[in-house]
């Protein structure tokens, strides 16, 4: 393979870690609650830690967390965290099931003036067949 092989070329580096940090400047600890703030709303959301890193929030460690304030005339809206992962049951992917087959249901439409007589017309999928007036 030469040289530089596909791993020969490889460097191994330290500085990219799987475990989101703060993201306060000088904070290297762990990230434990996600920052978002909707402007329109003059609000700072502070929620547990999101599941993928968004680029418009902030990730911020216990401390800091904990310390946070927002400008004034904000609201500061603090989540409580989930006591643990979410558990699917039965009843959920029954529900799904059930708004799947209601969504696939074909809808009745009622007729609208200016819609031709139903007798005199056919309808095949969105195309409408109308009978030529000779027969």
């Amino acid at each position: 393979m030469g040289r530089r092989g596909p791993l020969g070329s490889a460097v191994p580096s330290t500085l990219v870690s799987s475990v989101r940090r703060c993201s306060r400047t000088a904070c290297g600890r762990p990230a434990v609650a996600t920052l978002t703030y909707v402007y329109a709303d003059s609000t700072a959301v502070l929620g547990p830690l999101a599941t993928y890193a968004e680029p418009h929030c902030y990730d911020l460690c216990a401390e800091h967390a904990e310390r946070l304030t927002a400008p004034r005339g904000w609201e500061v809206v603090r989540l409580a965290a989930d006591a643990g992962p979410v558990r699917r049951t039965s009843d959920d992917l029954e529900a799904l099931a059930n708004a799947v087959r209601e969504a696939a249901r074909p809808q009745e439409r009622m007729p609208r003036p200016g819609d031709p007589d139903p007798g005199s017309a056919g309808r095949r999928g969105h195309l409408r067949v109308l009978r030529s007036p000779d027969s």
